[in-house]
C-alpha cells in the first residue's frame, strides 16, 4: 500500500493516528471535520471534499469542503451545481474506480465542481467510499495546484473514508430518534461551516440563515449592533457564494459627503462637473460580477436612495453627465445599525427601498446574546495578535477568563478584540490577567439606592453563594445545579460581586 510513498513509515504513522482518532470521536460534525482535515494533511492537497449519496441514493450532494485551512459543511439546499451532470464524479462513482489526473489544467475533462481560483488546479484524485452496505455511498476528492503524484495515497485513504463512513452510520444509528424540542438547536450549523468563530446558538442560527441564502441572488439587509461584525458576514455571503472570483467591495455611506457618494457609486463622465477631467467608473461598475457592500445604509441621502431603488428593480445605472445607462450585474448587500423602520416614520428613509432591501434581512447577534463565545473569541484575537507582533503565545489565567465572561461589551466583537489587543501588548510574562484589562464592572452597590431589583438580586447572591458551597467552589457543577449555562453564571457572580471568599469555608 505504502510502496510509493517516499517516507512510508512516518505516513502509516500518520495514517493510524487517524484511525484513532477518528475512533473516539462521539459527535458527527466534529468526526467529519476530522476526517477531512486529516485527509488534506495525509495528501499535502489544499482542496479536499466529501460528497455523498441522498437518502435515495440518486442524487449526489456536497457535504463538506476543505480549502486552504477552513472546513465548511455545506448545505444540500444551497448549491445551485447538480452533479448528476459531472462525468469524473459519476464515472468515479458508478464503475466504483479509483481517478487520478496528475496534468488537470491540460485535460479536457470539465472539472466545475472545484472552486474557481487564479491558479489553476493540475492534480485530482477521486476515491469512492464504500459504505456499511458494501455499496458505494460517497466520494473522496482531493485536488491540488502542484504536480502531486496521488495514486500512492489512494488505496490509502479510501480505507480511512470507508472507515470513517461507517463512523458517521454508527453515530446516527446510537443517537436514535432525536427530541423534537431540541431537534432545530442541534441541527443548525456551527460558525465553523463558514469561517466564522463561535458555536452558541445565536450564532449556530445566524449561520442557518446565511446557509439558506448564500447561492440566491437576493438582497441581504445585515442589521445589528455597531461592532457585531456586518462586513465579516457580507465576506462570507461573498467569499463561499457563487460571486467568490469576483470583486467584493465595501463603501461606508456615512464616510464620505453627499456631493461624493453619488459619483463614488455611479462614476462620471468628462465635463460632468468641475475637476472631471477623465471618465471614471462608480463602484457599480467595479463590482459587476462580485459583491458591494453598502455599509451605513441608514445614512446614505434621500436623493441617492432613489436612484439605488432603480439599480435594484432594473440593474441598470446611469453614471453622471451621461445620458446613456447600462446594465451592470451587482449583488447588493446592506448593512446598518440604525432602526431603519424608525427612520421610515421620520421622513428619513424612503419606505419603498427599505421593503426592496429587506428581501432577506438578518439580525446579528450582540456579543452578551452570544453564550459562550467570548473566550473563543478572545483566545482567536490573542493568537492572532501574538502572531503579529512575533511572539510567543500567550496564555490566559483562569480569572482573566472569568473577568471576560462577565464583561457585558456593549462594542461587542469589536471591543473585544481591541482589549485583548492591548491586553497582550501589556502583558510580559506570558500570561493574561485580570490587570491587563481595563473593564469596569458595575456591583449592586454601585446603583444607588436599594429598591425591588437591589432586594431581588440579594436574594440571589444568595442562592449562588450556597450552591456554590454545596459543590465546594466548583462553577460547572453549579451552573449544571442551577441549570444555567456556565457563561451566565461567571457573568451573574461577577455582577453581584460574589468572591471566592463568600463560599469558601
Amino acid at each position: 500500500m505504502f510502496k510509493k510513498l517516499s517516507q512510508p513509515l512516518d505516513y502509516a504513522e500518520a495514517l493510524l493516528a487517524q484511525f484513532s482518532n477518528l475512533s473516539r470521536l462521539v459527535d458527527g460534525a466534529e468526526l467529519v471535520g476530522n476526517f477531512i482535515q486529516g485527509v488534506a494533511r495525509l495528501s499535502g492537497c489544499e482542496l479536499v471534499q466529501l460528497y455523498l449519496l441522498d437518502a435515495t441514493r440518486a442524487r449526489l450532494e456536497m457535504n463538506t469542503e476543505y480549502l486552504e485551512g477552513l472546513v465548511q459543511f455545506r448545505d444540500p439546499q444551497s448549491l445551485s451545481s447538480d452533479y448528476h451532470a459531472e462525468q469524473l464524479l459519476q464515472f468515479s462513482l458508478r464503475q466504483n474506480r479509483v481517478v487520478c489526473l496528475g496534468a488537470l489544467s491540460d485535460s479536457v475533462h470539465e472539472t466545475r465542481f472545484l472552486p474557481a481560483r487564479a491558479t489553476p488546479w493540475q492534480s485530482l484524485l477521486c476515491v469512492p467510499l464504500v459504505d456499511p452496505q458494501d455499496e458505494v455511498g460517497g466520494l473522496l476528492l482531493c485536488a491540488s495546484n502542484q504536480h502531486l503524484d496521488l495514486h500512492g495515497v489512494a488505496e490509502s485513504l479510501g480505507r480511512l473514508g470507508t472507515f470513517a463512513l461507517g463512523q458517521m452510520h454508527l453515530l446516527q444509528r446510537l443517537r436514535g430518534p432525536v427530541d423534537e424540542s431540541v431537534s432545530d438547536a442541534t441541527s443548525l450549523p456551527s460558525g465553523i461551516s463558514y469561517g466564522l468563530i463561535g458555536k452558541s446558538v445565536a450564532m449556530r442560527k445566524t449561520c442557518s440563515l446565511l446557509s439558506k441564502v448564500l447561492h440566491s441572488p437576493y438582497t441581504v439587509l445585515l442589521r445589528g449592533e455597531t461592532g457585531t461584525g456586518k462586513e465579516v458576514v457580507a465576506r462570507v455571503l461573498h467569499d463561499y457564494g457563487p460571486r467568490r472570483s469576483k470583486a467584493f467591495i465595501v463603501q461606508n455611506c456615512a464616510a464620505v459627503p453627499e456631493n461624493l457618494l453619488e459619483s463614488e457609486l455611479f462614476g462620471y463622465r468628462k465635463g460632468a462637473f468641475t475637476g472631471a477631467d477623465r471618465d471614471r467608473a462608480g463602484l457599480f461598475d467595479a463590482a459587476n460580477g462580485g459583491t458591494l457592500l453598502l455599509d451605513e445604509i441608514g445614512d446614505m441621502p434621500l436623493s441617492l436612495q432613489a436612484k439605488l431603488l432603480r439599480v435594484l428593480q432594473e440593474g441598470e445605472i446611469r453614471p453622471l453627465g451621461s445620458n446613456d445607462t447600462h446594465h451592470v450585474d451587482v449583488r447588493i448587500i446592506a448593512a446598518t445599525h440604525r432602526d431603519l423602520k424608525q427612520l421610515m416614520e421620520e421622513g428619513k428613509f424612503r419606505e419603498d427601498l427599505y421593503y426592496r432591501l429587506a428581501q432577506f434581512p438578518i439580525q446579528l447577534p450582540a456579543l452578551r446574546q452570544r453564550d459562550g463565545d467570548i473566550i473563543e473569541l478572545a483566545r482567536h484575537f490573542a493568537d492572532k495578535a501574538c502572531t503579529l507582533l512575533r511572539r510567543d503565545p500567550v496564555r490566559w489565567s483562569d480569572a482573566a477568563l472569568d473577568h471576560l465572561a462577565a464583561y457585558d461589551f456593549p462594542g461587542n466583537v469589536r471591543e473585544l478584540k481591541s482589549i485583548v489587543e492591548r491586553a497582550v501588548l501589556l502583558c510580559e510574562s506570558g500570561e493574561l490577567l485580570v490587570e491587563h484589562f481595563a473593564l469596569h464592572i458595575q456591583t449592586p452597590s454601585e446603583r444607588g439606592r436599594v429598591n425591588l431589583r437591589e432586594r431581588m438580586e440579594q436574594i440571589e447572591r444568595g442562592l449562588l453563594i450556597d450552591c456554590l458551597r454545596e459543590s465546594a467552589g466548583n462553577k460547572t457543577r453549579a451552573a449544571r445545579e442551577l441549570g444555567l449555562p456556565l457563561r451566565t453564571l461567571i457573568y451573574r457572580l461577577a455582577r453581584l460581586n460574589v468572591q471566592r471568599s463568600d463560599f469558601n469555608d
